[in-house]
């Protein structure tokens, strides 16, 4: 509750009180001289109440239930109509704001919730664990969602959903480019949805450089992400395409020094690192690095397509367009903002391409 004036915590606590003592539940007073009253209110069962009366005219109640089932959500839902209600009779019009927040479900079988890049967190319509594996690098998820179909999450970090074709589409180019009879190579990429995806536009040969630690996303994925990866995981190569499991920087420097070039290189690999401050050994070393060796294999008129992060995390792409102007040739970029169903957040893309020097 946020009220237009200051509250009187005495009267909040006495007019509140027979609200919790009529559920038989123990109570414990706090008060401190300026600062205003915490209340405990505590049930043999286990549940407990929190009631936080600050003395500037704001009202917490913090309900924790110990039976989630729909007798105890009707129990919880009830007394907060009574607070409410007392409340409404103590304060009459000066009420500025009720806010009642959905209940988390902690310590429950299936994980619903999840953070955004920047922090904020997001609670999915998770229904089932479809896929749970430790790989010796990180862990690996595939949950079901009744919106999006089922998401691969690593190590915490949501990647992809079934209903994420604008991703795969944003890091292809959006539709505005011609993979006919082209060479494209694919750094990352282990749900296989950009691999699929590029393999219906004909191109002449793909590359996907899974790293190691791929090699049991592939295996997850191509179980239960089909939707985003059809049948191109079932086999490593197939008529216009290979997947290698291999570490992908000395793939890219005997790519190097092969001479061999690329008309497309597409780096699903990470997403920019948040931190703005970048260190020697650090992800953005390593982002540089990758950056570095795929200009190398880019031919002079092909073109570096990569994720940056959520459009909030202004510091951290602009960081990253600063390493750009740091590789060993000079490039330009453009990038884009999409929706990508999942993350429930706007998503940076960029086109990164060699300057052209001459006249």
């Amino acid at each position: 509750f946020s009220l237009h004036l200051a509250a009187d915590c005495n009267a909040v606590l006495k007019a509140l009180q027979p609200i919790f003592q009529e559920q038989g539940m123990t109570e414990t007073v706090h008060n401190w001289e300026d600062h205003g009253y915490l209340v405990t209110y505590i049930k043999k069962n286990g549940s407990f109440a929190n009631l936080r009366i600050h003395p500037h005219g704001l009202v917490l109640v913090d309900l924790q239930s110990y039976n989630d089932d729909m007798k105890g959500r009707e129990e919880v839902d009830q007394l907060l109509n009574k607070v409410e209600e007392r409340m409404k009779e103590l304060f009459h019009g000066n009420i500025k704001r009720v806010k009642r927040l959905p209940a988390i479900l902690r310590g429950g079988v299936i994980d619903r919730y999840w953070p955004t890049a920047d922090g904020r967190l997001v609670e999915y319509d998770i229904d089932e664990v479809v896929y749970d594996e430790d790989s010796p690098f990180q862990n690996i998820k595939i949950l079901h969602s009744k919106q999006f179909g089922n998401i691969l999450i690593l190590s915490g970090d949501v990647n992809l959903a079934e209903s994420d074709l604008a991703y795969t589409q944003a890091i292809m180019g959006s539709g505005k480019e011609d993979y006919t009879g082209k060479e494209v190579l694919i750094l990352g990429g282990g749900d296989g949805g950009i691999l699929y995806e590029i393999v219906k536009l004909k191109p002449k040969m793909v590359t996907m450089v899974a790293s190691n630690i791929d090699q049991m996303v592939i295996d997850g994925c191509k179980k239960h992400m089909r939707k985003t990866c059809g049948d191109v995981l079932d086999n490593l190569k197939g008529e216009c395409y290979q997947v290698l499991i291999e570490d992908c920087i000395p793939v890219l420097k005997r790519y190097a020094k092969e001479g061999r070039m690329f008309d497309y290189v597409i780096n699903d690999l990470t997403a920019v690192p948040i931190s703005t401050s970048p260190e020697e050994d650090s992800t953005w070393e390593f982002l540089r690095l990758i950056l570095d060796l795929s200009m190398k294999v880019l031919k002079q008129d092909g073109k570096y397509f990569t994720q940056g992060n959520c459009i909030n995390l202004t510091d951290a792409l602009t960081l990253y367009e600063e390493q750009l102007s740091r590789l060993y040739c000079p490039v330009e970029f453009s990038k884009e903002t999409v929706c990508v169903p999942s993350y429930m957040e706007l998503w940076v893309f960029y086109t990164i391409w060699k300057k052209q020097t001459g006249i």
